[in-house]
This record gives structure tokens, C-alpha cells and sequence, in this order.
């Protein structure tokens, strides 16, 4: 895991959130009806972007041929961020989240449906999604853009943005300002730290935001 990687995995969306709002940004926060599979498991890297498309009249050798070749090309270090433009079949499954996993891949995002949760879970492969079904692609989806810009949601993902997700939701980083944001984060979290110990300590809260400019 690459350094910028590793300092946001320590941060936490509720902190990033508030830097970046103050940095008047906008857009920056995924849907809430995404959510994690292991909930106590952050996740943090540059996004490897996917999007498809419904394709009834597909042959099930091509989905299975393009999807395959799709695993392919997912770089280490990266999370895989897909907006399928489907709800209704699985766009994540054992098989493939093995080979994500084996090329180093930190995780998934994606915009639809999982599958073979138990196995991913075991695996510890980290997957976000909005449900989960027993349906697959076969005969019915396929790729259509790879490393090219995504919607999910208000946000857009441009390839090697950095995603951060925890337990209280998920957030998307401009590729081009992440060491500023994870710098304010850091300070942030540690203003947060002092207010907390004043308050634990008896002082009003009021006080304490005053003193510090943190709540």
C-alpha cells in the first residue's frame, strides 16, 4: 500500500468530510445506500474506474470473455470503483475478487449488486455495494469503458482519484488536492483530540470549540 494509502486508511470520513466542505467543495460523498460488506473495515486507495451497460442480446462467451479480460487490466494498489448502470445482477463475485485480491487490488465500489458474500468475507476482500443477488452477468452485461470518468451518484471518479471509506460512509478525493486534504485531516483530527481530552477534563463544550475552533 502506497504512503498516501496508508495515511488516509488512519483518517475517517466524518473528518474528511468537514476539511473538504470547508474547502468548498461539493459532490464529494457517495450515495449512503452503498455500504460495506465488513463494516469495521476501512478502505483507502486510487481508484481503477469500470462502466458497463445492459446488453440483452450479448452472447454469454463475450460477457465472460470481456469480463475476464476486464480483471486483466485492475492495477495494484488500486480500488475498483464500477458504475455498472445495473441493479439487478451481481457485478462482484468470488472468482473475480480472488483475482482482484491475488493482483493486489485493496478492494471494491461499485454502483449495484454483489454476490457470494460469505466467500468475499472470508477472502477479506472488501466490497461495496447497494444489495446482493445470486444473478451474474452472463448473456446480459458488459464493459464499456475502463480508466475513463464515472458518475456514481453526485460524484464523478476520475481514475486515480482516492477513495476513503469507513464505517459511516464513502468519500472521493481529487487526485490533484489529496496531500492538501490528508494534511488539513491530520491537524484536524488532532484539534478533535484536544477537544475531546477538554471536555473528558470537565470544560464546556462551548469553551472547548471556542478554545480550539473543533467540534
Amino acid at each position: 500500500m502506497d504512503e498516501m494509502s496508508e495515511r488516509l486508511e488512519r483518517c475517517y470520513t466524518g473528518v474528511i468530510h468537514d476539511v473538504m466542505r470547508g474547502m468548498g467543495l461539493r459532490n464529494f460523498t457517495f450515495p449512503p445506500e452503498l455500504r460495506p460488506i465488513m463494516p469495521e473495515r476501512a478502505m483507502a486507495g486510487p481508484a481503477f474506474t469500470v462502466e458497463g451497460k445492459v446488453d440483452l442480446s450479448a452472447d454469454p462467451h463475450e460477457t465472460l470473455l470481456q469480463w475476464t479480460g476486464l480483471l486483466s487490466k485492475a492495477r495494484r494498489g488500486c480500488i475498483w470503483v464500477s458504475q455498472p448502470n445495473d441493479h439487478s445482477v451481481a457485478h462482484m463475485g468470488e472468482l473475480s475478487a480472488e483475482t482482484l485480491k491475488l493482483r493486489g487490488l485493496r478492494g471494491c465500489l461499485l454502483d449495484g449488486a454483489s454476490r457470494d458474500i460469505r466467500f468475499l468475507m472470508e477472502l477479506q476482500f472488501q466490497t461495496w455495494c447497494r444489495s446482493y443477488t445470486p444473478r451474474d452477468i452472463v448473456g446480459y452485461w458488459l464493459p464499456v469503458r475502463v480508466d475513463k470518468a464515472i458518475r456514481i451518484g453526485d460524484v464523478t471518479v476520475n481514475p486515480d482519484d482516492y477513495i476513503v471509506a469507513d464505517r459511516d460512509g464513502a468519500i472521493c478525493i481529487p487526485n490533484a488536492i489529496v496531500s492538501d486534504v490528508v494534511t488539513a485531516v491530520e491537524a484536524a483530527i488532532g484539534k478533535e483530540s484536544k477537544v475531546r481530552t477538554a471536555i473528558l477534563a470537565g470544560e464546556d463544550p462551548q469553551q472547548a470549540y471556542l478554545q480550539f475552533g473543533k467540534f
